[in-house]
């Protein structure tokens, strides 16, 4: 009599749910990370959500599962489970996206989340990837489906190597960027490329078997396969990959035998027509300790190097980011962040991250006063006397010069125009003499200083690109004094 009184179904339990994870977290989180949500199914005390990619789920996992797991608890007692449904895109047309099931855990990430396809090996070769005792044989691409193409965003910093890798995505063993290396330092998106071109390979023909595998890793398994004498079937694993791709091929320095196994295995993808892809954070020039017939075959191919993002590149990754993850955040907010923090990516996303924690469990606005408290953590001074250097570098990196040629002799009008706007900023906004100003351009004297300033006030009133351009300039050297 009573039994259909209480009979939940998952849309009514996960309302329950969001009735009482709204009063906990910030409206505009709230609305972020869970309205988006679908209830799925609700067998026994297991709830299934749908979650729309795999990022949203390691976010929640990582911010919100002790609230998931009381609240669940709450609603549908001791012994609940959540399990979730990543939608992860195939890019075929016409088809479903393929979905993942996850269950809730404490650690709240996998680094193995993906699409697994049953791989028929022959024989009984066995796959390093596998937990001994398994019997399905798989072969994972070990992807993050959210590095793709679409959201790595193109600059000078990385033109060459995007464009290389898209090249080899459409035609993988058949251009001559093989092996393609992509090199550079510790958080400019060397991972986020080669996943990408991983991840479009796979999009284009899913018949192919594509790896990702740290160097690390590999030799992890290397030496498994030594200790058990399972070496051939090692070797074979990865004889039968499509394309390859290793990252961080700098951990294989002074590994003698871990270079000889790779050497056999490149070779054999190699004459086969297969892809390689490598990832290094220094050009093959560079690296120490390893042998001279590997680092020559690392140079058959390309190797493209990714550089420090420039401002607009920064700026424009940071919209990205908040575009995908549904976060609106001030403009001024945005250009402080990124003025500030320009060597690495992943300082600048996680920058983003803090910035969005700290909104979220203090309760307030984001805004420049809380972007300052948070960007503490990730600067070691938060407020930079406007210096003459200071001026020449943000002006030369606008106009996309060398600091030098302001400083030089040259008449280019490219360099003069920088020279006159950064002597110009120099005498508005610094307490330097006229003297001073142009010892800084090449010890040039004060009339020719009170030239610049005159001529750039004359270019303002006439020209409106170039007013526009001084305005800019004049707004970035304040954000980043901030």
């Amino acid at each position: 009599m009573t039994g259909t009184t209480v009979l939940k179904t998952s849309e009514s339990s996960w309302n329950e749910c969001l009735s009482i994870i709204k009063d906990n977290i910030p409206e505009q989180s709230f609305k972020t990370w869970f309205q988006p949500i679908k209830p799925l199914k609700l067998e026994e005390k297991n709830l299934t959500i749908q979650v729309p990619s795999q990022f949203f789920y390691e976010w929640l996992e990582e911010h919100y599962v002790d609230l998931l797991r009381k609240t669940l608890k709450s609603v549908l007692g001791i012994g609940s489970r959540l399990e979730y449904n990543i939608i992860v895109e195939n890019g075929q047309a016409g088809s479903s996206p393929y979905t993942v099931n996850m269950p809730t855990n404490n650690t709240g990430k996998n680094d193995n989340i993906g699409v697994t396809m049953p791989l028929n090996l022959g024989g009984t070769i066995k796959n390093p990837f596998i937990i001994p005792g398994l019997r399905k044989v798989n072969i994972e691409s070990n992807l993050n489906p959210s590095y793709t193409f679409d959201n790595f965003i193109e600059g000078d910093c990385n033109r060459l190597a995007r464009s290389a890798g898209f090249a080899v995505a459409s035609k993988p063993g058949g251009t001559s960027f093989n092996p393609l290396m992509v090199f550079g330092g510790v958080g400019l998106g060397k991972t986020h490329i080669v996943q990408a071109i991983g991840n479009q390979i796979k999009m284009n023909n899913r018949n192919k078997v594509v790896l990702y595998v740290s160097a690390e890793k590999f030799m992890s398994q290397f030496v498994d396969s030594v200790r058990n004498t399972t070496t051939n079937d090692f070797v074979n694993f990865y004889n039968y990959v499509d394309v390859l791709i290793m990252d961080d091929v700098q951990f294989f320095s002074g590994r003698g035998k871990t270079q000889e196994i790779f050497f056999q295995i490149f070779n054999q993808l190699h004459q086969t027509g297969k892809q390689i892809i490598l990832t290094s954070d220094r050009p093959p020039k560079d690296m120490k300790d390893i042998e001279e017939r590997l680092l020559t075959r690392f140079k058959w191919g390309l190797s493209a190097d990714l550089q420090t993002p420039d401002l607009d590149t920064r700026i424009a990754i940071l919209e990205q980011k908040m575009y995908s993850d549904g976060i609106t955040i001030p403009q001024d907010v945005v250009e402080y962040v990124a003025h500030n923090i320009s060597n690495n990516i992943r300082e600048l996303e996680g920058a983003l991250i803090s910035l969005l924690a700290q909104s979220s469990m203090n309760r307030k606005e984001i805004d420049i006063d809380l972007a300052k408290q948070m960007m503490k953590n990730f600067i070691k001074n938060s407020s930079k006397e406007i210096s003459i250097e200071l001026i020449q570098k943000l002006v030369c990196d606008y106009f996309n010069i060398a600091v030098d040629l302001v400083k030089s002799k040259t008449r280019k009008r490219e360099v003069v125009q920088a020279r006159q706007i950064s002597m110009y900023f120099a005498k508005d906004m610094t307490k330097a003499s006229l003297k001073s100003i142009g010892s800084h351009f090449g010890n040039r004297d004060h009339s020719t200083v009170i030239h610049a300033c005159q001529t750039v006030n004359d270019l303002m009133d006439t020209d409106k690109r170039f007013r526009a351009d001084v305005e800019e300039l004049n707004k970035r050297i304040k954000i980043s004094t901030l």
